[in-house]
């Protein structure tokens, strides 16, 4: 991490006759550029996937977590398909989970078809794309700066940081780190790029980009990221080897360097395709969002807290970055603005860094680079449109923290160099210090073992946290612990009482209970106060489901249908109404209900009700035909007839 030449020395390719006899022991140059590895940068690049393995090591015990998995993997008929051109299809499709991002959908789908649905599949194969993303930061910067050992000290700290068990130990947060790997991929293709500027090495970079997008859109500030690299280490601001017109060549003879402008607005030229890129993945991902009823109004949060948490929230990642503790998957968004003394102070500190750095521009040009770095890719996580209910995650900081990373350990070298410090002396810190952060990931991976230690050790370490209330009433739930389920629904409602999911899990739960009435009220409260047409048919669909239930099939049918004019063509709406017209004695209204729902999304329960409705209007060919499909392909066909006969009984 020194910059002596003997512990931070510059990897140099060779000149002239000597370059082109260069003996066996010489770097293996990728082209004449000096962007290339050799067999120390090799066997670096394997330390760092050893102690990433190493550091990971208890993830293949872990469970998948109530938390996304379900949505992601669990529950999700299309993933668990496997990799089909259905699914395929589906993935370019679907705004499912409020995003858009293919590529991960078949990623999970790929694994279904690896591993099944065992969680340790999933969870070693994040864990292997973290640590090519930690040799890909150190292969990007030692490209770009041709620093060896400040490279791999940054690729060590991103390597093994505990904030990043979060992206890794989370089996749906694969978007994270696979959105990470075509990124650095982009980024390191952009390093070549820029030796020798040529159509085909453009096109590798922005294909690359795109693959990111593809995967998660947080990427979209890949562009400006790039404009940083070109201010440093790149320098292509001030190279008189840069020339809009004239690509890589350098300027020969007395011919004027392109004034700094200029350059400028030819490099920011230069990228208005990958610009183009994440325009439209910001427009799809904010549609997406939209439509899944992820983005909250001003009436939840309103832009003075927004602000005001984007001011906190960067503070209180700069901490977590030096002192990595009491991390957590979910910190709740304040419900109230923050006290102003607290918003001045973090204001202040990013005040004076950012005017510290830009006053050492010059010299350390590092410092105002890894500072906007670390500033400008959290800006699309900040939740100036905040989708969720976190006022800040952790699996945010996985791209921004490499620019803070860089800050600290090129200053670092820089100081050790002046003070004439040996590197072997800067290396016992440096290397205590990745032990430390090392032990930290190991045991943050034991936190994300399973749901229930997972949502206690939440609501331990955090305030007013209702959705780990709520989460973990969930997983109580599973386990048939529903006393305790219940209180802590409760208590998610006393700390936010127009929590819409908090609402249906605490009427799901009385109405398991007989208390029929309170599941009504409770659900109807979600209808008025739920603005998302979704929400609200959902509200519906359960109060018409209480009455079926209870038998006032007329009050059923109101809410049933009221449901429907919120959101048409729901299958299980259709089939929940074809069941009653079964009860009542109306078999032809009820084959053409249950057919349609069929049409729509097949499914076991559905099916054999439709055979049941068809065997009972005498169409006995049809009904034993569908019957024996759902024997055939039922995964659990023991559960579908108890649950036809249920249905049918009224229960």
């Amino acid at each position: 991490m020194s910059s002596t030449a003997k512990s931070a020395k510059r990897i140099k390719p060779r000149r002239g006759a000597a370059a082109s006899a260069r003996p066996s022991s010489e770097p293996f140059w990728l082209g004449l550029d000096g962007l290339g590895l050799d067999r120390q940068s090799l066997i670096f690049s394997l330390g760092l996937v050893v102690a990433v393995l190493l550091a990971y090591a208890a993830v293949g015990h872990n469970e998948f977590i109530a938390y996304d998995d379900p949505g992601y993997i669990l529950d999700n008929a299309h993933v668990k398909a496997g990799l089909t051109w259905r699914t395929i299809k589906w993935a370019f499709l679907t705004n499912t989970e409020a995003n858009w991002h293919p590529l991960t959908w078949l990623s999970h789908a790929l694994d279904c078809d690896l591993f099944g649905l065992n969680p340790a599949g999933p969870h070693w194969e994040n864990v292997a794309l973290h640590a090519f993303n930690g040799v890909l930061v150190f292969w990007l910067l030692q490209a770009a700066t041709r620093m060896r050992w400040r490279s791999l000290m940054v690729a060590a700290l991103f390597a093994l940081h505990p904030v990043n068990v979060e992206s890794v130990a989370w089996a749906a947060e694969r978007k994270n780190v696979l959105s990470m790997f075509f990124f650095l991929l982009a980024a390191y293709a952009y390093v070549r790029y820029t030796r020798q500027r040529a159509a085909g090495r453009y096109a590798a970079v922005a294909g690359l980009f795109a693959l990111a997008l593809l995967s998660k859109p947080q990427v979209i500030t890949f562009p400006f990221v790039l404009l940083l690299l070109d201010f440093w280490p790149l320098r292509r601001f001030t190279s008189a080897s840069f020339d809009s017109k004239r690509g890589s060549k350098k300027l020969r003879g007395n011919a004027a360097s392109p004034p700094v402008g200029t350059r400028i607005v030819a490099l920011v030229r230069e990228k208005i395709p990958l610009f183009l890129l994440s325009a439209a993945s910001a427009v799809v991902t904010v549609l997406a969002q939209s439509s899944g009823g992820a983005v909250k109004d001003l009436a939840r949060y309103s832009f003075l807290m927004r602000i005001e948490n984007a001011v906190i929230s960067y503070s209180r990642y700069l901490g977590k970055a030096f002192w990595p503790v009491r991390l957590v998957a979910l910190y709740p968004h304040p419900t109230q603005l923050y006290p102003a003394g607290q918003v001045a102070a973090a204001a202040l500190l990013l005040l004076l860094v950012t005017a510290l750095v830009c006053w050492r521009a010059r010299q350390q040009p590092y410092l105002i680079v890894g500072w906007l770095w670390f500033l400008g890719t959290l800006v699309p996580m900040l939740g100036l449109m905040q989708v969720g209910e976190q006022a800040m995650a952790d699996r945010y900081a996985y791209l921004s923290y490499v620019g803070l990373f860089v800050m600290v350990v090129w200053l670092a070298a820089e100081v050790a160099g002046k003070l004439r410090f040996s590197g072997r002396w800067l290396a016992v810190p440096a290397v205590g210090y990745l032990l430390v952060l090392a032990v930290l990931t190991y045991r943050q991976v034991g936190y994300w073992h399973d749901g229930e230690s997972f949502w206690r050790r939440t609501l331990a370490l955090t305030q007013n946290n209702y959705i780990a209330e709520r989460n973990l009433a969930g997983v109580l739930h599973e386990r048939g612990d529903d006393h305790e389920a219940i209180l802590h629904l409760r208590a998610a409602l006393a700390i936010r009482p127009d929590d819409i999911a908090s609402n249906l899990y605490l009427g799901a739960q009385e109405r398991s209970r007989g208390s029929f009435q309170s599941a009504v009220e409770l659900y109807r409260h979600v209808a008025e106060i739920g603005a998302n047409p979704r929400i609200r048919a959902q509200a519906n669909a359960e109060i018409g489901s209480v009455y079926r239930q209870t038998g006032d099939l007329t009050m059923a049918r109101e809410y049933f249908e009221a449901s429907l004019e919120f959101v048409p063509n729901q299958p299980t709406i259709l089939v929940e109404m074809g069941v009653m017209d079964l009860r009542d004695g109306n078999i032809s209204e009820a084959v053409r209900q249950l057919q349609y729902a069929a049409s729509l999304q097949h499914s076991d329960v559905g099916d054999l009700l439709l055979a049941h409705a068809l065997q009972l209007e005498g169409r006995s060919e049809e009904a034993s035909k569908i019957a024996r499909r759902v024997k055939l392909t039922s995964p659990n066909l023991a559960a579908a007839q108890r649950q036809v006969e249920e249905l049918l009984a009224g229960k």
